[in-house]
């Protein structure tokens, strides 16, 4: 084998640099890098709460803590505002996809349109979801009175409870504070689209960067949506 035949052999090789893995830029593998990690994040504090679950006998009834909607006074209605907080976020993943697929088109004003509603979609989660921590803390001494095992001989209750409302809010928070960053993300990725910036560069693989960013947002409050609303 001649010199120039073993030098095009190792250029044309898989791993002899130069080539973007699986087709996928650098900036593309980087993203699902981290969703893989920031999804064993998630994972390992669903399993704690799985675990705990399952392990206590007295475990708040969810549609005894989510029952409550604005505007709606003390009617009874169990998990319709969480499923309006999921519908909110499962839209807001639509219209994403469709901006995904309009800077596909190179079409720079159906970006900038759905774009906006994601943005919108992903702001009225967040504000659904602080008047959801206002309402049940606020309302604490019916809502979580209501949570508590029955007391032991000496008046101590159950620590089941606490550990649900524990982990009630640092995983919907931790979950919130991704929405949060992803809002401003998309925000901060739109007006980069406005400015023409993606049309000068030729393509708008941001936008679905940050698309796959909104992806998993939106798939992680599902498994958070069965573990806390459901189970």
């Amino acid at each position: 084998m001649s010199s120039e035949s073993l030098v095009t052999g190792i250029q044309n090789h898989a791993w002899a640099g130069g080539r973007e893995p699986m087709k996928a830029s650098y900036g593309k593998l980087m993203m699902w890098f981290f969703l893989v990690s920031d999804a064993f994040t998630f994972s390992g504090l669903l399993i704690v709460y799985g675990a705990l679950r399952f392990s206590n006998p007295y475990w708040p009834d969810p549609d005894q803590v989510f029952a409550s909607f604005p505007a709606m006074g003390h009617m009874h209605l169990p998990l319709m505002f969480v499923s309006l907080m999921t519908f909110i976020l499962i839209m807001s993943s639509v219209t994403m996809v469709l901006a995904v697929e309009a800077g596909s088109r190179m079409d720079k004003a159906a970006v900038e349109k759905w774009m906006l509603w994601t943005i919108l979609g992903g702001a009225t989660f967040l504000a659904c979801q602080a008047w959801e921590w206002t309402h049940l803390i606020e309302d604490g001494t019916t809502i979580w009175g209501n949570l508590w095992g029955p007391a032991s001989e000496s008046g101590e209750r159950t620590p089941g409870p606490v550990n649900f409302g524990q982990l009630f809010f640092f995983i919907t928070g931790f979950h919130g504070t991704h929405v949060l960053s992803g809002v401003v993300i998309n925000f901060i990725i739109y007006t980069r689209v406005r400015d023409g910036v993606m049309e000068r560069t030729g393509h708008y693989e941001m936008v679905e960067k940050v698309g796959l960013y909104w992806h998993f947002v939106d798939l992680v409050w599902v498994f958070v949506f069965t573990f806390f609303y459901l189970v």
